[in-house]
């Protein structure tokens, strides 16, 4: 029973979610003592799902992109060809870390306009970092009886590359995006201060309007969004582990 619970109270969460998502009026006698009188309980300036999904539009775009330049980065700066620009890539992957969210938007608006695209610039250099490092880290701390095995075999470069190293590296690879996944589901907010379609609206909206009912609406949807899709991608990570024969919890 123990063993269930969890995958059972994660169950319960998704219901909620959708619930709430398709049906939000059930909820309205719940948020009800929480706004001011003849206030809206339920955000009623838009679609709760339709901000749901263009908010996962969003964290997506900027991660898959996040993937698309910093694995082949980590995987150029191990190989003996690379290995000189090591410190040049961590210094570019640490700049979005460096920079603020927010001021990340501010010196993109005025280039990129109003909207998502200064929201995805944001996130994807927020994202690189840790895909980054757990690359990097996946890649240079393999079995070196294995390599030595791959290498006797008369393997290729690019053979131990794609046949032993990235397959046996993609556990670390995976816990890095779902750092990155997390992270971007959170941060996305902030990109509807310029007017960008997230989340964020709802919670802005609250605080303008001086509604709690909002902004709790808002941060929850985005709490039970990153709770789930963190299960889901350690889930994966779990069965990638096993694959590989390493343990990961």
């Amino acid at each position: 029973m123990r063993a269930w619970l969890p995958l059972m109270l994660r169950a319960l969460l998704l219901v909620l979610l959708l619930t709430f998502l398709l049906m939000p009026e059930l909820f309205d006698p719940i948020l009800r003592p929480l706004v001011q009188q003849n206030a809206p309980a339920i955000y009623n300036q838009g679609s709760l799902l339709t901000l749901t999904l263009l908010h996962l539009r969003t964290v997506a775009i900027a991660t898959t992109a996040a993937i698309l330049v910093a694995v082949p980065m980590a995987i150029l700066v191990t190989r003996p060809i690379g290995a000189e620009f090591l410190p040049l890539s961590r210094g570019l992957v640490n700049i979005g870390q460096t920079f603020p969210p927010v001021a990340v938007l501010a010196l993109a608006v005025p280039t990129l306009g109003f909207g998502e695209k200064p929201t995805l610039v944001a996130l994807f250099l927020y994202g690189l970092l840790p895909i980054f490092e757990n690359t990097l880290t996946g890649l240079t701390t393999l079995p070196p009886s294995v390599m030595e095995a791959a290498r006797g075999t008369g393997m290729t470069g690019l053979q131990r590359l794609f046949k032993v190293e990235l397959p046996l590296a993609t556990p670390v690879i995976l816990a890095g995006i779902r750092l990155s996944v997390v992270i971007s589901l959170a941060t996305a907010t902030i990109g509807s201060t310029v007017a960008a379609k997230t989340l964020g609206e709802v919670i802005i909206a609250g605080l303008q309007a001086n509604n709690l009912a909002f902004i709790l609406q808002g941060g929850l949807i985005v709490g039970a969004l990153a709770i789930l899709i963190y299960d889901t991608l350690s889930a994966v990570e779990r069965i990638a582990a096993r694959l590989t024969g390493l343990n990961v919890r």
